[in-house]
């Protein structure tokens, strides 16, 4: 790639990993995306610019040690390594259950979501657009390099996405939702999607008519749950026979 290297631009073909933990999972997860590795002066004497330089060497990958263009890429001080990687395509497994977001607007939420539903071994997430785009520097950072492991798969309605997934059993999760989360200790059934809404506001009315609709109960003392919290609290409950061998009543 001979372009020069700008600040990100959701147009562009490229985007880039800030930090070495993310780089690095670029490397080992989208090797064929990865194109160049910057990093800083003050990182070269450290024990992982050798791992770095092997891993590219190996991919026939550009190792840069530049300063200047690590300052103009990042927002932080604290960043000395950037893995740059082309923009590529990314369709849902059919036979794997699916996180569905329904137009997110927080990178930062989005970045959480995807490392939160990674590590409940769901690695297929659909956005329903509007919505955030998931190659942003700031979503892949706040994902800590998870987004190089999911499937990702964007649509123009939820509608458009159910007919695509006509086997997939739906939940959407609604504050006056008809289930409570506690009926669902460990779903062992193959294929669902969770579906969840905007981080202000919700899913609309309409959600009610698809599939089933689940509350997630706390206090009154609040009014709602932050997104990335509802999501992990749903998929720890919906997985439960797989991580602590409990089974649905």
């Amino acid at each position: 790639m001979t372009e020069k290297i700008k600040k990100y631009n959701k147009n562009s073909n490229y985007s880039y990993a800030l930090g070495a933990f993310p780089t690095f999972e670029l490397i080992k997860s989208k090797p064929d995306a990865l194109f160049k590795v910057i990093v800083s002066t003050s990182f070269v004497d450290n024990d992982n610019y050798l791992k770095i330089l092997e891993y590219c060497k190996n991919l026939n990958v550009e190792v840069q040690v530049n300063d200047k263009l690590i300052n103009r890429l990042s927002p932080k001080d604290n960043c000395y390594v950037i893995g740059l990687f082309k923009k590529y395509t990314s369709s849902l497994d059919e036979n794997k259950s699916h996180v569905v977001l329904v137009n997110p607007g927080n990178m930062g939420n989005l970045g959480t979501i995807i490392r939160t539903i990674l590590g409940f071994e769901i690695d297929n997430l659909a956005i329903i657009s509007p919505g955030v785009d998931i190659y942003d520097p700031k979503v892949v950072r706040a994902s800590m390099g998870a987004v190089f492991n999911v499937n990702f798969q964007y649509f123009d309605s939820f509608e458009d996405y159910l007919n695509f997934f006509k086997h997939h059993e739906v939940f959407t999760f609604m504050l006056d939702g008809k289930y409570s989360l506690q009926d669902f200790n460990g779903y062992g059934k193959p294929l669902y999607s969770l579906v969840f809404g905007n981080e202000s506001s919700g899913l609309g009315d309409e959600f009610q008519n698809y599939g089933k609709n689940i509350r997630i109960n706390h206090s009154e003392k609040i009014d709602s749950l932050n997104l990335p919290v509802s999501i992990g609290i749903a998929l720890y409950q919906f997985s439960k026979d797989k991580f602590c061998g409990c089974k649905e009543k």
